[in-house]
């Protein structure tokens, strides 16, 4: 495996996460659920605008040398503050994928890394490029102007919610040990497959943009009781399954909640899984 392959993968995971559907809660080519302001083109003209983006940190693991991991993490995190600008170029000023910017572009980067270094796992490496990423990023935000906190910072102060950033100081838990082996079980068609994943996801995680939309982090236990539901009935091979998961998508639109941080997880994972021939 080359770097061109491993981008090669990142900007198939992104594509292959829009056409996933019936996502409740997510933009896909049937719907827009509660995003009117997106649409799955939207999504494949900002996946392909970060083509190079993901070169860029490809090239920077592959070529990395230093024993201190986190100097790889600061490098690449200058690029994805540009890479998000064209992003933004690219969607008119509408969020698609700020999330999948820092996390895809850690993964690509751990994975260009590993090239040459084929004795560390994928989890170890990212562990110790993000070390202390909670601490730095959340230090001293008590003396912020909280008209100036981001969602994942006050988050954070109200509940003690570490998001996307304590998910990937982890080294992504949630994928390596709930959504890959989700994904290794699951039978049917690519859509069945990741669809089946994606409620995996649902099921196991705090899915901080759903509790950003409701204002209420006990949404969680909801959409937790939502998922299990969608198991029982069979899931994706089975019509109420399906069915069930077509009227989730409308209780998500009636009142405007979003699995944005669900998706997320679900990129990484088809990253993955195509990276390690488990989507194949």
């Amino acid at each position: 495996m080359d770097t061109k392959i491993i981008v090669n993968h990142a900007l198939r995971a992104l594509l292959y996460e829009v056409t996933v559907n019936p996502k409740p809660g997510l933009v896909d080519p049937l719907s827009v659920g509660p995003h009117p302001d997106m649409n799955a083109f939207m999504f494949i003209d900002s996946a392909l605008s970060l083509a190079p983006y993901f070169n860029a940190c490809a090239a920077a693991g592959v070529a990395y040398t230093a024993v201190d991991l986190t100097g790889l993490f600061k490098q690449i995190r200058g690029i994805g503050v540009q890479a998000e600008q064209t992003m933004f170029a690219a969607t008119k000023g509408v969020n698609t994928h700020k999330g999948a910017v820092f996390s895809l572009g850690v993964l690509v980067t751990a994975a260009a890394y590993q090239l040459q270094h084929p004795d560390v796992d994928l989890a170890t490496i990212v562990r110790t490029m993000l070390a202390g990423l909670t601490a730095n990023d959340f230090n001293d935000l008590n003396t912020k102007e909280p008209t100036t906190l981001t969602a994942g910072e006050r988050q954070y102060l109200t509940y003690g919610i570490k998001g996307i950033r304590g998910e990937a100081e982890a080294g992504y838990p949630t994928v390596m040990q709930v959504a890959l082996p989700a994904l290794r079980r699951s039978r049917g068609t690519i859509n069945q497959r990741l669809l089946d994943t994606l409620m995996a996801i649902v099921q196991a995680t705090v899915d901080t943009n759903l509790v950003k939309r409701a204002h209420d982090p006990h949404v969680i236990d909801w959409v937790h009781d939502q998922a299990h539901r969608y198991f029982d009935l069979g899931g994706s091979r089975s019509e109420a399954g399906m069915a069930f998961l077509r009227e989730l998508n409308q209780i998500f639109v009636d009142h405007n909640y979003s699995l944005g941080g669900s998706a997320d997880l679900l990129i990484l994972t088809i990253f993955i899984g195509l990276q390690t021939d488990i989507l194949a």
